[in-house]
């Protein structure tokens, strides 16, 4: 059974926005503590770039080779099944990752409202409802999709509007750089984090109408719109009450998952209708990226069984709506038991690991491919290459470096996950399974 092909460009740029969109709404303001707004600010730069330069150079894999498997699919073809099974490990540990520490989010804003139910029962219930509708049908899932991405899009560009006048230098250059320049390592992967899962779009490679088209055209819009959006609520939320101000709420030392909500009540105060209001919206904004990145997770499950490397049984569509039931529910009951862990910094951390680990294989993956593999079709061609791709590899590399000096802990996780990965591979599928 194939995957059905019922996705136009908005749907590619709603998804793709949508995968990422929550990073704007919390998690970025981890890093400040360590980094400062002067850190975190040149932190957030150079990964933009990194992602600009990825993006380009991604959109000519992924219109060449559109398939559902996404990297795991383009580092197979050009560095062999090992590598490929590498790859696609590390995409699922980003996308396994990266769903609980958004369903945390979603708990913490929903307690704002009902502070009586903990955040983790709303937390479990959303990787219910989601996976769910994401069995429903992919038509159906995109259509949401797309629907809540405009209006968190929207809320994002009314904070800005209201917090932007407010904004003041010397409240933003407040402990500007509480650790030294230094700080900008540790920093990176809570600016990661503005971005991470951009990369998703390919993975619906398969459920667009017209790939070579659409999914150039949709990555590089989606890429455009978060920068702006990523600047715009970095500056309008620090430059409020200082950087202090949207880590810690009142009166308490623990980190908030809601800095946006914090931010803006410095300027309506907790009691004011628009408050209440961009805070409901912006809950959409949560729901987006959860919602999007379990649909593209379940498809990168679905490419590993169907090239054999995980039981097949997880590579089946469902008889009747033709979605990978099996990989979503393996995703959720993963991902539930990961939020049980209450790490929201440490799943950001895993799963930048993880992401940095596939741009590394897919910029590798595009120079190889165009040397070993001219003929192939290239609808969009990455510009001004090899700069664009050797740039966005330059400072991945040097990205996961520091996230790796600066997580020594977790990185011994990630590297045990992908040892373990390596053994089964070896001992399992050394017979030659594959695309």
């Amino acid at each position: 059974m194939e995957l059905k092909r019922t996705l136009g460009p908005l749907s590619v740029w709603g998804m793709g926005v949508g995968y990422v969109i929550s990073g704007m709404y919390f998690g970025w303001n981890l890093g400040l503590p360590q980094s400062g707004p002067y850190g975190m600010l040149v932190a957030t730069l150079l990964i933009s770039l990194m992602y600009v330069c990825f993006v380009l150079s991604y959109a000519e894999l992924a219109t060449a080779i559109p398939r559902a498997g996404g990297v795991f699919v383009y580092t197979h073809r050009a560095l062999g099944p090992y590598a490929g099974f590498l790859a696609g490990l590390a995409q699922n540990i980003e996308f396994v990752f990266a769903p609980p520490a958004i369903a945390a989010a979603i708990g913490a804003y929903l307690n704002i409202f009902f502070p009586q139910v903990q955040p983790v029962f709303f937390a479990i219930l959303a990787y219910i409802l989601f996976t769910a509708l994401n069995i429903w049908g992919v038509t159906e899932s995109a259509l949401f999709g797309v629907f809540i991405t405009v209006l968190a899009v929207v809320e994002l560009l009314l904070f800005a509007g209201i917090t932007l006048p407010q904004f003041s230098w010397a409240k933003f250059s407040q402990d500007a750089l509480p650790t030294g320049w230094w700080g900008i390592m540790p920093a990176i992967p809570f600016a990661i984090w503005f971005y991470l899962a951009i990369e998703g779009v390919a993975n619906m490679a398969e459920e667009v109408k017209n790939p070579q088209r659409d999914l150039s055209l949709g990555f590089n819009l989606s890429m455009a719109t978060l920068v702006l959006l990523a600047l715009l609520v970095f500056f309008g939320a620090i430059g409020i009450a200082g950087w202090q101000a949207v880590v810690y709420p009142p009166g308490k030392t623990t980190m908030s998952d809601s800095p946006l909500p914090l931010a803006l009540a410095f300027v309506t105060g907790p009691a004011h209708p628009m408050y209440h209001l961009l805070v409901s919206i912006g809950l959409l904004g949560l729901v987006a990226s959860f919602h999007g990145i379990l649909l593209v997770a379940g498809r990168t499950t679905m490419e590993l069984g169907r090239a054999k490397y995980i039981h097949h049984i997880f590579a089946r569509l469902h008889h009747t709506r033709q979605t990978p039931a099996h990989a979503l529910v393996l995703n959720m009951l993963l991902g539930i038991a990961i939020l049980l862990s209450g790490k929201t910094a440490e799943m950001i951390s895993l799963a930048a690991l993880g992401a940095l680990t596939i741009y590394i294989f897919a910029l590798v993956s595009l120079f190889v491919l165009r040397r070993i593999s001219p003929e192939l079709e290239r609808p969009f061609k990455t510009p001004l290459f090899p700069f664009t791709p050797a740039l966005a590899l330059a400072i991945a590399v040097f990205s996961l470096c520091a996230l790796v000096y600066f997580n020594p802990y977790l990185t011994l996780i990630y590297l045990g996950i992908l040892a373990a990965g390596s053994v089964y591979f070896r001992l399992m599928l050394r017979s030659g399974h594959g695309l």
